[in-house]
């Protein structure tokens, strides 16, 4: 099997295209490197020891993309490029909307024109209403409050409009919950530019020196410590997830939908003492008011994709700490 990762030198592609590799799929990596390094594909190679195509491209150059597509007989496509950060599409719509959409487009149009017939898209827990109950599963309401969630939404129902009209293609769209963790090799793991938009690697930044604290938003939250709850998947877990879907999809016709978690949830103080515990170390932090747009509590119930992906989380809170620690310290 051949199979394209787009965004291959992302934090969660670049954890998938390992897995893939080490499960004997030919992969080619397509990034832009607008958000990742061409390190990260040097780290590939040296995990798994295989060499591999990749392409430095924008996938919104549809000329580009079809070369890709002309030089390659794809089996499948697994779609991880994107702008990802809530508030930049906030201060920047336009340029999310654009971006993510036509990438997404440009990738059906690809398919439809070389016959390639699935696709794993990377949604987001984040186009949930937050008015739903806990836990969310696959039929709980939608609605995203930024654009970057909504870009995946519409992106969502893209992928339902294009495998309706043409009858033998199949879409996957996993919608993930709070990846977290490194590659256990600490070569490969979550390398954000800028002040990181999550609690892991800001936390990793606070210890590393980079920040003095770690900044808790909240703690009168409707929870048992007061502070925000959500489902985090150790980022391994998470890229097996996505041969699951695979296998799943060339077995499938349609468009399905799965919610990616542990089932889980943690609170942001129970995510701070677990680090401390599991590596040693004292995270200074200090209560700030709540962000705009933080719900109290997030969580998925796993229950369809372990019954029909046969996915399930493994990798414990422990390890999520250990490894994410591992990857900025270079204790291989």
């Amino acid at each position: 099997m051949k199979v394209l990762v787009t965004g291959g030198a992302g934090y969660i592609g670049s954890h998938t295209a390992t897995v893939l590799l080490q499960s004997g799929i030919f992969v080619v990596v397509a990034d832009s490197l607008v958000n990742s390094s061409e390190s990260t594909i040097d780290g590939i190679k040296k995990i798994t020891g295989q060499n591999f195509p990749f392409y430095k491209t924008d996938l919104c150059d549809f000329a580009s993309l079809g070369e890709i597509f002309d030089a390659h007989k794809f089996d499948a496509v697994i779609h991880f490029a994107g702008l990802k950060a809530v508030g930049e599409s906030v201060e920047k719509p336009v340029l999310y909307y654009e971006n993510n959409i036509v990438a997404t487009l440009n990738l059906c149009k690809c398919m439809e024109k070389f016959g390639v017939g699935k696709i794993i898209f990377s949604s987001s827990a984040a186009v949930y209403s937050s008015d739903n109950e806990m836990p969310f599963d696959e039929n709980s309401a939608l609605g995203a409050i930024a654009p970057y969630p909504w870009t995946k939404f519409m992106c969502e129902q893209i992928l339902r409009d294009f495998v309706a009209t043409n009858p033998n293609f199949s879409a996957v769209c996993l919608r993930y919950f709070n990846p977290v963790g490194a590659h256990p090799s600490g070569i490969i793991g979550e390398n954000p530019t800028g002040i990181p938009n999550n609690l892991m690697p800001f936390i990793v930044q606070t210890v590393q020196g980079i920040h003095s604290e770690v900044k808790v938003f909240g703690n009168d939250y409707p929870t048992p410590d007061g502070t925000c709850i959500r489902d985090y998947i150790h980022v391994m877990d998470l890229a097996k997830g996505h041969v699951n879907a695979l296998d799943f999809a060339g077995k499938n016709t349609g468009c399905e939908v799965f919610n990616l978690g542990t089932g889980r949830g943690v609170s942001v103080l129970e995510i701070i003492n677990a680090f401390e515990n599991a590596n040693g170390l004292k995270i200074p932090f200090v209560i700030a008011p709540r962000r705009p747009g933080d719900i109290a509590v997030s969580y998925t119930s796993p229950k369809k994709a372990e019954e029909i992906l046969g996915f399930k989380a493994r990798l414990t809170l422990d390890d999520m700490c250990k490894d994410a620690w591992r990857f900025v310290n270079g204790v291989f």
